[in-house]
């Protein structure tokens, strides 16, 4: 886990250029980046967060648009921020747009 893909910088590029196409401020390409990883990403999927497997059910946006992951374990659900989110191997389907997203917030 946390281990970084081998998506080149070129296809990341691309990706990004797909999810800000139509975007004219930062909220509106935060929210392509969104739209695109809530349409693409195969959920749900596992991974561990502080020691702890988790599912991430679903992805969501919040007011501040921060993308985040919606963590279970148990009975318990958090809100994890999408860049801080420890990725599985093998990556879930569609985890290239997040790896685009950390990209485009320079991470």
């Amino acid at each position: 886990m946390g281990k970084k893909p081998a998506f080149t910088a070129e296809y990341l590029d691309q990706l990004i250029e797909e999810a800000t196409v139509d975007a004219y401020d930062e909220s509106e390409q935060a929210t392509g980046f969104f739209n695109m990883i809530e349409e693409n990403l195969a959920l749900p999927f596992t991974t561990n967060v502080l020691g702890q497997e988790v599912t991430v059910a679903k992805v969501d946006i919040t007011n501040r648009d921060q993308i985040v992951a919606v963590c279970s374990h148990g009975k318990a659900t958090q809100a994890v921020p999408i860049l801080d989110l420890p990725m599985p191997s093998p990556l879930p389907a569609g985890a290239e747009w997040i790896e685009a997203y950390r990209r485009w917030c320079g991470e």
